[in-house]
C-alpha cells in the first residue's frame, strides 16, 4: 500500500484502475470533469470524451456486456440526459461490473439546479453508493464492481462537489485486473422487447430483495457507538460536518443510502431520546425513516437549499453561531468572461439588437450578464434551438422579432443536433449561432469531436460543424470570425433581415489557447471618455478618470477594442 494526497475525483479514478477497468466514458461537467483526465494517465485503460452523457453509459454498458469493468461519469444534470439507458440497464444488467458516477453539485457552484440523485437509484432500482471522503471515494468504486458483479447490476456512485475536490489522504493499490468474460450473445438479456423485459423485470425486483439483505448486513453502513441518547444518522460529506459538531453522538453512518438500511436503523435507534439526521439537498433518507415510524429531527431544522458545513449544521442542531465579522466590504461582482474570449465579438454585435436569444450551457452564458445582457434563457445542453423553436412558433404574426439561438461547438455536438434537426424538419425560421472556440471551455478544455484530437491522445476526424449543418439541411450557413466587428456588422444585420432558418458559425480558438500577441495601449491624448469600447465587457479594460485604460499583463491582444475606436486611440 502507497499513500497519496488525492481528490475525491482523483481518488475514483485510482479506485477504477485498481479495479482493472478497461473503459471509461464521459462527457465533462463539473465537478465530474478531473475523473477521466486522471484516469486516462493509467496504462491498460480506454477513455473517452462521449458526445453526451447517454453516450457515456451506452458505451460502457455495451463494454460491461462484452466482459471488462467499465465506468462512466457525469455530473448530476447528465444523469438526466442518461436516464434512458440508466433504467434500462438495471433490467439488463451486466456481465462484467459497471459502475455510474454521478457527482452533484449542492449550492449550485457550477449547475443549473440542486437535483439530489439518490433518487435516481431509488426509481431506477440501482444500489447507491455515497462517500464521505477520498478514502472512501476509492475504497466505494472498487466495492461498486464488486457488488455489480455479485447483483448484476450497475451501481451509482453518488458524490457532491466538496467530496470531489477536496484532498484527503488515500491507501492506494495495485491493479487486479480480471480475465475478460466476453461477449455472449443473449437475446432474452440485452434485447428490451416487452416479452423480455416482463421476466427481466421480476429478476430485478429478486435482485433488489437481495441487496436490501446486504444493506443490512455486509454493505458499508456502520454504527459507531457514543452517547446513549443522542444519535445521528448521516451520508457523504454530511457525515463529516455532524462527526465535527457532535463528536460523542452514536452515528448511523450510511455508505448505501439505496436500498436504504431499514433494518440497521431500527436497531441503531432502540433507546435513543433524540435523532438527528443529517444530509444535503433532500430528505431522502428522513422521509424513509419516518415511514418506519420513528421520530426523527432533519429538514424542519437544516436547509433544503445550499451546500451544508460544520458551521450550519450546529446553528442548525446544536444551537445560534455568533456570526463572523467581513475582514472588509468586497464589492459584488458577477463573473466575466476572459479578455479576448472570441465570444465578446458576436455579443456586441447582438447587444443592441432587437432579437429573443435563446441561450445555452457554456462560457458564453456570461452574455446573459451586464454589459451584454444578451441572452434570454439558459435551461439545459442544447435547448437553445428548441426552446427558440418553440418562442418562434408562440409568438403573434405581428411581433417581427427574429429568434437568435446561441449555443457552443460542445454543446452543439452533446445535444444540439437533434434541435437543428427539428426546426429544419418542422419549418422554423430562426437563426443559430454557433460559437465555435475549438474546445470545450467551460470545463477547463476537454476534445470534443470538433476538436480533432480524442482524450487517449490520439488524432481523430475533426467534424466542420458548417459542413455539418449544411447536411442537417440549412441552406444559408456562415463561418465568421468574431474578431473582426467591422466586417461582420453587416453580414449579421443581413442575415437577421432575411427569412428562412440560417447558421452562423463563429469561429475562434479560446483566447486561452493561443499565444497572446502585444497588449493594446490607449493614447489618453486621443481618448474622449466615450466608452464604446467598454461595451466589449472586456476586464482587462477600465475607465480611469473619464479615460479607457487597458491593463496590459491582462491584455491578450486581441484587438477588438481598436476595431470600435473610431479615434483610433487604441494603439
Amino acid at each position: 500500500m502507497t499513500k497519496k494526497l488525492l481528490t475525491g475525483d482523483e481518488a475514483i479514478a485510482q479506485g477504477a484502475w485498481e479495479a482493472g477497468v478497461k473503459v471509461a466514458a464521459a462527457y465533462p461537467g463539473t465537478p465530474s470533469t478531473e475523473i477521466l483526465p486522471a484516469l486516462v494517465k493509467y496504462p491498460d485503460v480506454y477513455c473517452e470524451w462521449s458526445a453526451n452523457e447517454k453516450v457515456a453509459v451506452e458505451v460502457c454498458l455495451g463494454a460491461a456486456l462484452a466482459g471488462v469493468r467499465a465506468l462512466a461519469t457525469m455530473k448530476h444534470v447528465g444523469v438526466n440526459v442518461a436516464a434512458d439507458p440508466l433504467f434500462s440497464s438495471a433490467y439488463i444488467g451486466v456481465n462484467a461490473g459497471l459502475v455510474i458516477v454521478s457527482a452533484d453539485d449542492p449550492g449550485m457552484h457550477s449547475s443549473q439546479n440542486e437535483q439530489d440523485n439518490r433518487w435516481y437509484g431509488m426509481s431506477a432500482r440501482i444500489p447507491v453508493l455515497t462517500p464521505s471522503d477520498s478514502q472512501e471515494a476509492r475504497d466505494f468504486t472498487k466495492l461498486g464492481f464488486q457488488i455489480s458483479e455479485e447483483f448484476n447490476i450497475p451501481v451509482m456512485l453518488r458524490i457532491t462537489t466538496r467530496i470531489a475536490h477536496s484532498k484527503t489522504i488515500v491507501e492506494c493499490g495495485d491493479r487486479t485486473e480480471p480475465a475478460s468474460k466476453g461477449y455472449h450473445k443473449d437475446f432474452t438479456k440485452t434485447s428490451l422487447l416487452p416479452s423480455n423485459a416482463r421476466p427481466l423485470h421480476r429478476s430485478l425486483e429478486e435482485r433488489m430483495g437481495r441487496l436490501r439483505t446486504y444493506t443490512n448486513t455486509r454493505a458499508p453502513n456502520r454504527i459507531e457507538p457514543g452517547s446513549s441518547v443522542l444519535g445521528v444518522i448521516a451520508d457523504g460529506i454530511a457525515y463529516q460536518y455532524a462527526r465535527e459538531v457532535f463528536p460523542d453522538a452514536s452515528f448511523l453512518k450510511v455508505g448505501m443510502v439505496h436500498p436504504f438500511p431499514t433494518e440497521l436503523v431500527k436497531q441503531f435507534s432502540q433507546g435513543k431520546r433524540q435523532l438527528y439526521v443529517v444530509e444535503e439537498n433532500d430528505p431522502f433518507m428522513e422521509l424513509q425513516i419516518k415511514a418506519l415510524g420513528i421520530s426523527v429531527l432533519g429538514k424542519d431544522k437544516l436547509p433544503v437549499l445550499d451546500e451544508l458545513s460544520p458551521r450550519v449544521v450546529r446553528s442548525s442542531l446544536a444551537g445560534p453561531v455568533a456570526e463572523a465579522k467581513p475582514v472588509r466590504d468586497i464589492p459584488g461582482r458577477p463573473p466575466s468572461l476572459c479578455p479576448g474570449c472570441p465570444h465578446t465579438g458576436i455579443f456586441y454585435l447582438l447587444q443592441k439588437k432587437d432579437v429573443i436569444v435563446s441561450g445555452d450551457i457554456g462560457c458564453y452564458t456570461l452574455g446573459s450578464y451586464a454589459p451584454h445582457n444578451v441572452m434570454d434563457s439558459c435551461v439545459c445542453m442544447g435547448a437553445s434551438i428548441s426552446l427558440g423553436h418553440g418562442i418562434e412558433k408562440a409568438l403573434p404574426r405581428d411581433d417581427k422579432r427574429r429568434v437568435v439561438t446561441m449555443l457552443g461547438d460542445s454543446t452543439f455536438f452533446h445535444m444540439g443536433l437533434p434541435g437543428l434537426v427539428n426546426t429544419v424538419y418542422n419549418h422554423g425560421n430562426s437563426v443559430t449561432i454557433v460559437v465555435d472556440n475549438r474546445t470545450t471551455g467551460m470545463t477547463g478544455h476537454q476534445d470534443h469531436p470538433g476538436t480533432g484530437k480524442t482524450l487517449m491522445g490520439e488524432p481523430a476526424k475533426l467534424l466542420d460543424i458548417a459542413e455539418v449543418v449544411k447536411g442537417l439541411g440549412i441552406e444559408k450557413v456562415y463561418v465568421i470570425d468574431p474578431y473582426f466587428i467591422k466586417d461582420n456588422r453587416p453580414l449579421v444585420r443581413k442575415i437577421l433581415g432575411e427569412p428562412g432558418p440560417a447558421v452562423i458559425v463563429s469561429r475562434r480558438p479560446c483566447a486561452l489557447l493561443v499565444e497572446r500577441k502585444p497588449a493594446r495601449k490607449v493614447l489618453a491624448e486621443l481618448c474622449n471618455g466615450c466608452k464604446l469600447c467598454l461595451q466589449l465587457g472586456c476586464p482587462a479594460m477600465s475607465l480611469v478618470e473619464d479615460r479607457v485604460l487597458i491593463d496590459e499583463p491582462m491584455c491578450v491582444g486581441c484587438g477588438m477594442c481598436m476595431e470600435l475606436c473610431a479615434r483610433k486611440a487604441i494603439q
